[in-house]
């Protein structure tokens, strides 16, 4: 494909992602420490034989916000202006066909994660992101273009929710509660207002980006923005799996412990493997890609440094405790500094100084939770990041990034 064409294919992943992430995730958060904890249904789901309420009603919460957004977007082609400008892509049908389909069934891992099926998670994830590089890479290899690989997307969704139909026919009790429903997205809408300031920013840039340079310089950024996938990935699986943990106060000292214990493993992992990223990362994009993306990994090396972000989770406890109304104060001042850092440092670092912009938002945000943490519910630092481990990991990183990247300043320049 050529350089166009990718970044088309991403815009429409973009907007995709962008219309369903941040209710999405505020749902199926907020829903994990609710699973044991909550007065609808009151009492711990430990029976291997169960079958919970609880699930089919997240079930239905998700698939009815699926719906909304599916809706929404049909009329909004054909009134609002900024839709009406993707509706032109022949292509809008399929994108919203494939959010409709694709959004309940992320409650697949998570229900196995409630249900103590760590393994299957696994099966599950190697059966079907397998079906999926088939599915949308092999109309691509055949010359079908991105409209085929669309269709491939489409058809792994509607395979994704057979298989959660077939999970809620185990493991869910279809019985509606309005009261859950209710409690569910009380706790929700402050997650979901803050997962959309957070989450924003990388759409932000994106817009930014979009308006400032050209469809290729587009693809550039976008394909360079992007964390290791393992940091992204497993912390946000730690944090998912801790949650539930939280249910009892009284276990509040081991569930801490439990994540410095698990955060340190983490880092002892994902650390040494961002410094190898680090040394290769202009190596890989030319040749991954083309030798247009060689700006794509200035961008991916600042990227890498979110990792010391990643590795701090004040927000798991927040999330734990149900407070989450403070985690949207904090993720308003982290948006702000993110548009505002990324417009100045964009007129004379380019790319690179979007990407710089977003990495000192999300850390002076995570500082600011790991602060009203301590200040609010007295838990020290110390309980729940290893201090030690986490300094010289981020030393190294710093000083390997500084050591390595010093032809960045000549991108600066760009």
């Amino acid at each position: 494909m050529t350089t166009e064409e990718l970044g088309d294919f991403e815009f429409l992943l973009f907007v995709a992602n962008f219309a369903s992430y941040f209710w999405l995730t505020g749902l199926i958060q907020t829903f994990l420490p609710l699973y044991n904890n909550n007065s609808s249904f009151p009492g711990e789901k430990i029976d291997a034989n169960h079958k919970s309420p609880e699930i089919y009603n997240a079930f239905l919460l998700i698939s009815f916000f699926s719906i909304l957004v599916f809706l929404f977007g049909h009329v909004a082609k054909y009134n609002v202006e900024v839709i009406k400008k993707i509706s032109s892509l022949p292509r809008l049908n399929l994108m919203l066909t494939y959010i409709l389909l694709s959004n309940p069934a992320h409650l697949i891992e998570y229900i196995y994660l409630l249900r103590n099926k760590s393994s299957q998670i696994f099966s599950y994830a190697t059966i079907t992101f397998t079906l999926q590089l088939v599915v949308v890479c092999l109309p691509i290899k055949l010359g079908y273009g991105i409209e085929k690989a669309l269709y491939g997307l489409i058809v792994i969704s509607v395979f994704r929710i057979l298989w959660l139909i077939a999970l809620l026919r185990k493991y869910a009790k279809f019985e509606v509660s309005y009261s859950f429903m209710r409690a569910h997205i009380r706790l929700a809408i402050p997650l979901i207002i803050t997962t959309l300031l957070t989450g924003s920013a990388q759409y932000l840039d994106g817009l930014i980006v979009a308006f400032k340079f050209d469809g290729q310089s587009f693809a550039q950024f976008r394909y360079g923005a992007k964390e290791l996938p393992f940091v992204t990935m497993m912390a946000a699986g730690l944090s998912s799996g801790l949650l539930p943990e939280f249910y009892n106060k009284k276990k509040l000292t081991s569930t801490l412990s439990n994540i410095r214990k698990k955060s340190k493993k983490l880092m002892h992992f994902l650390f040494p493997l961002t410094y190898l990223l680090l040394f290769f990362s202009d190596y890989f994009f030319p040749r991954l890609f083309n030798e247009n993306f060689n700006r794509s990994s200035d961008v991916f090396m600042v990227y890498l440094l979110m990792i010391t972000n990643r590795m701090l989770f004040p927000h798991t406890i927040f999330i734990g405790l149900k407070k989450t109304r403070t985690l949207m104060y904090v993720s308003a001042i982290g948006i702000t500094i993110n548009v505002v850092s990324s417009l100045l440092l964009i007129t004379g670092y380019g790319l690179v100084g979007v990407a710089l912009g977003t990495l000192i938002a999300y850390t002076v945000e995570k500082l600011l939770l790991v602060l009203i943490t301590y200040v609010k519910f007295g838990i020290s630092p110390l309980k729940y990041i290893p201090i030690g481990t986490y300094f010289i990991y981020t030393v190294i990183l710093t000083l390997l990034f500084v050591a390595i990247d010093r032809d960045i300043i000549m991108v600066f320049d760009r």
